[in-house]
């Protein structure tokens, strides 16, 4: 399966009441297709707790679209009657790394990201660096330059 069509697969299933467990996740969507993957993530600090959203992977897309349809601003079964209302949609790519696989990607500056080089980043300019080296701004020395001219 395509990285894009895994995408459009996977539903965000958010407002989880705390006491809500993968299986009861699994037991409710299995209905409108094949499941490849349920994730719930967790607190960083609290293994045990989870942070009240999670991700359902369908091995279709169009399954994923039935599951939104039917239980998004509806209860989940098993909860009825807890006044938490499931906000169910098309899980949206994560901009600082794939959370939901479990990779945290939040003790990495931005720019040491592929994306945002290739967004951000200009070609190399005179001023710019190159060949590895960084440039050195006008009547700025580095230490080899000091060291070379004393």
């Amino acid at each position: 399966m395509s990285a894009g069509t895994s995408k459009k697969a996977t539903i965000y299933v958010g407002n989880l009441s705390p006491e809500v467990h993968e299986q009861q996740l699994l037991d409710a969507f299995v209905t409108f297709g094949d499941i490849l993957e349920v994730i719930i993530p967790t607190e960083p600090h609290e293994p045990s707790k989870h942070r009240g959203f999670a991700f359902v992977t369908f091995a279709s897309p169009a399954d994923a679209q039935d599951a939104i349809d039917n239980y998004d601003l509806n209860e989940l079964p098993g909860t009825r009657g807890s006044g938490r209302f499931l906000k169910c949609s098309i899980a949206q790519p994560n901009k600082f790394g794939n959370e939901a696989a479990g990779e945290q990607r939040f003790d990495r500056p931005v720019w040491e990201s592929e994306e945002w080089l290739q967004k951000y980043s200009k070609p190399d300019e005179p001023n710019g660096e190159q060949n590895g080296e960084p440039a050195v701004a006008a009547g700025q020395e580095t230490s080899g330059q000091a060291e070379e001219e004393e």
